[in-house]
């Protein structure tokens, strides 16, 4: 162990070392899995688990600002990068179908999820507050695997548009069902508290469902806001570092201020891409120019990612069972319900068959709304039996997000393949 606590003290330096090794140790185990025909962030996550505190213990604690700034800024470009598919002509084509797809698989995840959960004994309301978090997907895998594949096509428009309004969609079943639990488990005054102190008086489940709609719009404004600058600094700028650097900075100040006023920096980068697409058909030269930047980025976030992961959570009976159950009913929630929405859409076989997989990838969003729950002052406010069910709904998310996140990618990867009709090779 004397070489690993050598290196250790050298990281604790400076969080350069830890980007650089993270960086480096991400690249070489993602070409070894990349052989075996799994997608490179699977390899990247693996990485960042075997340095992580449950194997090595090679990141520092104290490097987690320095690393999560790395993180914030891969979540900007993703978000940013999926706004900038929603292109007028194109969702006009696709009409009301994305619409339908996500609500029917939105719906579809949280009555399973919470249906199967209360049969196993979890009480009502932390059932369906797990429902409302299993119809949240991560967007990031999704856009570093069609960015690896260069896939373009009817069947990505699909998927881009799934995934962004998925987000939307999910914050706002959210904040209802938060609202719901909170009244059934009788603190609703407590829960109006973390939607503001004017919502104490009075009116709390309506208050946070009012909350998480505010929380939306507000991101959606500041987005369009973000966008529209941007279109304005780049529209007369021929040289491309000067559009990067203009780009980049306005990126960096929206994500910061959406994380400063407790908005969704992932809706406001979105809503921001969507303005700039949308303003004027020059402006794909933008995202062009920010393309060569993502691939360290993106590495680096889901090493990042991997050092998170926990699996001792394996260890728990308990946890094993309803973290199981939770993750096979969101997964039959999640196919079925973008299955059914394709039909209803009347959508193409291949989209209507593959389309489900690529929802399964769960990371950022999910434990951030149930780390949401355990630091509100209306489950703080429980009775102490009630205590121990908030650690299972944070254990049964990590679970979650460790299986989805390790099984998702390379599923999602074939499921891109077969539902945009490449060959294999790609």
């Amino acid at each position: 162990m004397g070489a690993v606590d050598a290196l250790r003290e050298l990281l604790a330096q400076h969080a350069l070392y830890s980007l650089g090794i993270l960086l480096l140790l991400g690249f070489l185990i993602g070409k070894i899995v990349n052989r075996i025909k799994l997608p490179e962030i699977t390899g990247y996550i693996i990485s960042g688990l075997l340095v992580g505190d449950s194997f090595l213990g090679l990141i520092p604690h104290h490097m987690g600002e320095g690393l999560g700034l790395v993180t914030e800024v891969a979540l900007g470009m993703i978000a940013i990068t999926i706004g900038g598919e929603f292109y007028w002509v194109k969702l006009r084509r696709m009409g009301s179908a994305i619409v339908i797809v996500t609500v029917v698989q939105l719906f579809a995840a949280f009555v399973l999820v919470s249906g199967v959960l209360v049969l196993l004994g979890m009480p009502a309301p932390f059932a369906l507050l797990l429902g409302a978090i299993a119809s949240a997907t991560a967007p990031a895998a999704t856009v570093a695997i069609v960015q690896s594949l260069r896939a373009r096509g009817q069947f990505i428009d699909y998927l881009y548009g799934v995934v962004a309004l998925d987000d939307a969609g999910a914050v706002i079943l959210f904040g209802v069902v938060f609202a719901v639990a909170s009244s059934i488990l009788g603190d609703v005054g407590a829960a109006a508290g973390a939607a503001g102190a004017a919502a104490a008086h009075g009116g709390g489940a309506l208050s946070i469902v009012l909350h998480s709609f505010a929380e939306v719009g507000f991101s959606l404004v500041l987005g369009a806001v973000t966008g529209l600058l941007i279109h304005l600094l780049a529209r007369k700028r021929t040289n491309s570092n000067e559009v990067l650097i203009t780009t980049l900075g306005m990126l960096f100040l929206s994500t910061a201020l959406a994380i400063s006023f407790n908005l969704s920096p992932l809706l406001t980068n979105m809503a921001a891409g969507a303005v700039i697409i949308n303003i004027s058909p020059d402006n794909h030269r933008i995202f062009r120019i920010l393309k060569p930047l993502t691939p360290p980025i993106y590495a680096l976030f889901f090493v990042i990612a991997g050092t998170e992961l926990r699996p001792e959570v394996f260890v728990d009976p308990h946890i094993l069972m309803l973290g199981g159950a939770y993750i096979i009913a969101r997964a039959i929630g999640k196919y079925s319900g973008v299955w059914a929405g394709c039909r209803i859409a009347g959508t193409t076989p291949a989209i209507r068959n593959y389309l489900g997989i690529c929802m399964l990838p769960q990371a950022g969003v999910a434990i951030g709304l149930v780390l949401l729950i355990e630091a509100s002052p209306a489950m703080a406010a429980l009775p102490m039996e009630y205590q121990p069910m908030i650690s299972t709904m944070v254990n049964i998310i990590l679970l979650s997000v460790f299986v989805n996140e390790l099984i998702g990618p390379p599923l999602s990867r074939m499921a891109i393949i077969r539902g945009n009709e490449m060959r294999e090779e790609h």
